[in-house]
């Protein structure tokens, strides 16, 4: 059973900072000219917690997790966090529009402990592997601190939206807290502490399996330190806070849950040659062109091609793949989007052995297994070094790799649906790295929950 419960969440007085000078994005998703932005916004800016600076002089006993603690002691002595009054869920509204087009959602979801389980247990589903360098990064600040900032993103299924309707429902009730964020993503937030509504969603929740769509870093970390509090005490507390992690629950079906693509673009290959590589690949795919010859016809030809992958021409499974052409300048009549579609009737079990049927399903896995192993040479373990591979989130951005002379080659995804990652997760299977980029981000700080004592019940 998922066992689901309220908390009294440390949060900013947004008297005392506002919102959009004190909040981040996770951890791993903030880069160094992020962090420099933080830090200039306020000197209560999160990013001393979440993500701060490390210094040449650092000793085990003044360091970047030291300071993180220090820092959160001396915020909530000074009351710029205040704990709140009573044992609350949080209902988490993000607003936003989905990158590269013109679509405007609405994601919401609540904010609430979860009891921690083992993987073995069957309550809570991972969809990809961890590394090991970002969770000895997380436990120790854990270690320091013994605060979570950022959330887990868990999923669990309710095909009916009952909770989604309660959840909208309470949030007609009161303003929220706003902030919108550097992606133009307003994010909003509703303390709740209604009883009876936190014990419907409670009982609701209670016979729901549950999938990490992000944090499994995170999670794998909390995992650690109760087992570490359980060995410290000798004994198991079952409300001992260290028993729990903070998330945000979103519906499977929820209107505004988004999974975007995560492009590939692929360089340094000794002598590539494109006609070579095609040929290499043709008993597995067949190709279409969208040939330009200069900036009009390119238009054209991507508009066409884009409307062709996302819509999975001739009814097939399809990788839209960008070569590079001539050096720029050069008149190249021969440049070219493509989409390589899987062929019909090939025996895909007996063609990628030991993986599963579900597994057989993703785009991703065709990419990697059948073009960039099989075509390119290109091994898991060059893909895991990332010697020859690299990520972009906008198609735009993995193109312009390419015509920059950067990459020799791009390979372009449709996104991985939300039902195949739960299939695969359920099944105790997992994603290759880099399949889903669920967007948008959970903001760190909007909720704090401290690992000190026992929950309240």
């Amino acid at each position: 059973m998922a066992e689901i419960q309220p908390f009294r969440a440390f949060r900013y007085d947004p008297n005392r900072v506002a919102l959009k000078d004190a909040l981040t994005q996770p951890y791993d998703k903030i880069t160094a000219a992020m962090q420099d932005r933080y830090y200039a916004a306020n000197p209560a800016n999160l990013i001393t917690i979440e993500k701060g600076r490390a210094y040449p002089g650092d000793s085990a006993a003044n360091n970047v997790y030291t300071r993180a603690a220090k820092k959160v002691d001396e915020w909530i002595a000074d009351k710029i966090l205040v704990q709140d009054s009573a044992p609350s869920l949080y209902i988490y509204s993000q607003e936003f529009s989905v990158p590269g087009t013109h679509t405007h959602r609405v994601r919401i979801g609540f904010i609430a402990l979860v009891r921690i389980e083992d993987y073995d247990a069957h309550v809570v589903f991972r969809h990809e592997r961890t590394l090991s360098a970002p969770k000895a990064d997380r436990i120790e600040l854990l270690r320091q601190t013994r605060a979570q900032t950022g959330q887990l993103f868990l999923l669990y299924d309710d095909p009916a939206r009952q909770i989604d309707q309660w959840l909208e429902d309470a949030a007609r009730q009161s303003a929220p807290l706003e902030m919108r964020d550097e992606y133009d993503v307003t994010h909003r937030l509703w303390p709740v502490s209604d009883a009876a509504l936190v014990k419907r969603v409670q009982q609701a929740m209670a016979d729901k399996k549950l999938v990490i769509a992000d944090g499994h870093h995170r999670y794998e970390t909390a995992l650690h330190y109760r087992d570490e509090c359980r060995a410290r005490c000798g004994k198991r507390d079952p409300l001992a806070a260290p028993e729990f992690a903070m998330a945000t629950f979103i519906n499977t079906h929820s209107k505004g849950l988004t999974i975007l693509p995560t492009h590939r673009v692929v360089s340094r290959l000794a002598n590539f040659d494109f006609d070579k590589f095609r040929e290499s690949v043709e008993e597995w795919f067949d190709w279409y062109s969208y040939p330009f010859a200069n900036a009009d016809e390119r238009g054209a030809a991507f508009a066409e091609f884009r409307k062709d992958l996302e819509n999975q021409h001739v009814g097939r499974r399809v990788i839209g793949v960008y070569p590079a052409g001539a050096p720029r300048g050069a008149a190249d009549p021969a440049r070219a989007f493509y989409l390589f579609a899987l062929r019909r009737g090939l025996d895909m079990e007996g063609l990628l052995p030991g993986v599963s049927e579900a597994q057989r399903g993703l785009d991703v896995v065709l990419l990697h297994r059948l073009i960039l192993e099989k075509g390119l040479g290109i091994t898991a373990d060059a893909v895991a070094a990332e010697s020859n591979v690299s990520y972009e989130r906008e198609m735009d951005a993995a193109i312009a790799a390419v015509d920059r002379g950067d990459a020799q080659i791009a390979f372009l995804l449709n996104s991985v649906r939300v039902e195949q990652v739960i299939e695969i997760a359920l099944q105790g299977d997992v994603l290759p790295q880099k399949s889903t980029d669920f967007y948008p981000k959970m903001l760190s700080g909007l909720a704090i929950y401290r690992l000190e004592g026992s929950i309240d019940k």
